[in-house]
């Protein structure tokens, strides 16, 4: 049997990459897959996604955030609201009458939840392998690679 060297930090990290790349296919394929359930392209779940997670934005906002066309973002709005997912309410902090926010139904979400409990019950077991200080790193790390792909993302423009 022989030694193998250790892996350099290049190959390390050539690894971490290619490992994002894998989990971005399989998170892509996973919410493609239900999204096909619930009627829902990506482009809605990134929206519907986002107003769960933020709170009620504008239109603009909404679209800003997540650099869909703002027409883009009226079709992507009238099958989030056909579908009871989000609401279009009047902002009553505009002294623009017609300004309105988007909003999230959250009690549809429960439907979401139940498609999604293989995935969280798959990754609270994962977890359950890593002690409370890998977890905060593994967090900070996935919070750092976020940031990263907003940065290249914004660089895009």
């Amino acid at each position: 049997m022989t030694d193998r060297p250790a892996p350099t930090h290049r190959q390390l990290t050539n690894a971490v990459k290619e490992a994002l790349r894998d989990l971005n296919i399989q998170l892509a394929l996973l919410n493609r897959r239900l999204g096909g359930k619930v009627e829902l392209k990506d482009a809605d779940w990134t929206c519907l996604d986002l107003l769960n997670r933020q709170g009620p934005l504008s239109p603009k906002e909404l679209a800003r955030r997540t650099d869909v066309h703002p027409a883009t973002l009226t079709g992507v709005l009238d099958r989030l609201e056909r579908g009871g997912w989000v609401v279009r309410e009047r902002d009553p902090n505009s002294p623009d009458r017609r300004a309105v926010t988007v909003r999230a139904l959250r009690e549809r979400n429960q439907e979401l939840f139940r498609m999604f409990s293989g995935m969280n019950n798959r990754m609270d077991t994962l977890c359950r392998d890593y002690s409370a200080t890998e977890l905060e790193l593994i967090a900070d790390f996935l919070r750092r690679t976020a940031t990263a792909g907003h940065d290249s993302t914004e660089e895009l423009l």
